[in-house]
């Protein structure tokens, strides 16, 4: 009787064990669910990025209006920045959510000629909530021409378009 009920109390402690298990993974699964609910990634800081693209009359200063000059225009500069930081993190989101650039500072420090590949390097250094922060710098074969910071936010992609789209009916 008496290794019966020693049997019966190693039992219930094990039954005990298993719930606590069971309940630690369900407030897990359940702490992810909210996270990925309100936009939360699990990123972590040093994911990096790159961009390159070639200096075409396209996009000069003088054919994009930023400037007079035949040479590699800033507002082209901050694409490229903007397009690396955009597409080291793009793999990491959930299928129906993107990001949006909401902060660019750009030192735009030496020219770069027509013809010459300019290349971009990101990483990401800060994220708090849906707030991504990264540097970024740019060079082409012979220097750095330009080193930036750049804020991204995580967006849900259908409600950001949805609230971007309402403009249109708010005029009406």
């Amino acid at each position: 009787h008496r290794a019966f009920h020693h049997g019966l109390a190693g039992f219930a402690a094990a039954v005990q064990h298993v719930l606590h298990v069971v309940h630690s993974l369900a407030v897990y699964a359940r702490d992810i669910i909210h996270a990925a609910q309100a936009g939360i990634q699990l990123h972590k800081p040093g994911i990096k990025g790159h961009a390159a693209l070639r200096v075409t009359t396209e996009n000069t200063a003088l054919a994009m209006g930023s400037g007079e000059l035949p040479v590699l225009a800033t507002p082209a500069v901050a694409a490229l920045i903007e397009k690396a930081c955009w597409q080291s993190v793009a793999s990491e989101l959930e299928l129906d959510q993107g990001t949006v650039g909401t902060a660019l500072t750009v030192a735009h420090t030496a020219p770069t000629p027509v013809g010459m590949i300019v290349q971009c390097d990101c990483e990401l250094t800060a994220v708090e909530d849906r707030r991504l922060r990264f540097t970024a710098r740019v060079y082409d074969d012979v220097t750095q021409i330009a080193s930036a910071t750049h804020e991204r936010y995580i967006v849900d992609n259908d409600r950001f378009t949805r609230k971007a789209n309402s403009k249109r009916t708010a005029e009406a």
